[in-house]
């Protein structure tokens, strides 16, 4: 797709969240299987959920564009999850894996965060008011996961890390 105007850059971020929400379905239950911590396993459960409906928010704006969702591959989120997938694979204390495994999961918070603001934004620029809230929404939730993730590592999973062997 060749991007020739604000509108263009619009649908190729939406295109772009997209296929990292979907990329995240995919990842989740293998996170939460690998979870130690019940309350991180639940997390992991909860953002599924919640990352099934920003798929179904973005389906619905893609809609209303009349636009394909289809035809981009989100390479940032695809490198952050390949990173996550290899500290799984590492025969780690079980702190040691819920302490990387928040660490990777924010990494895509804050990917997503950085796509839903920007979408946003560019939303609210062309008009797309109601788009831009259902984008807010999306952003109001990733911004509550991260927050939950860090409470989480605050709260003992970092200190049983610390002190692992």
């Amino acid at each position: 797709m060749k991007i020739n105007s604000l509108h263009d850059l619009y649908i190729s971020e939406l295109r772009d969240l997209y296929d990292c929400e979907n990329r995240i379905v995919k990842a989740l239950p293998k996170m939460a299987e690998a979870a130690n911590s019940q309350e991180l396993r639940n997390a992991f459960e909860l953002h599924l959920d919640q990352s099934r409906e920003h798929i179904s928010r973005l389906e619905q704006i893609f809609q209303q564009l009349d636009e394909s969702p289809k035809g981009m591959k989100c390479k940032g989120i695809e490198g952050i999850i390949d990173e996550g997938e290899d500290l799984m694979d590492e025969d780690s204390p079980a702190a040691v894996c819920d302490a990387g495994l928040i660490s990777s999961a924010q990494k895509v918070e804050h990917y997503e965060i950085s796509g839903y603001g920007t979408a946003r934004t560019f939303a609210m620029r062309l008009g797309f008011r109601d788009q831009a809230e259902l984008l807010n929404r999306t952003l109001q939730e990733e911004g509550e996961t991260d927050k939950k993730l860090t409470s989480l590592a605050e709260s003992y999973i970092n200190e049983e890390a610390r002190t692992a062997r």
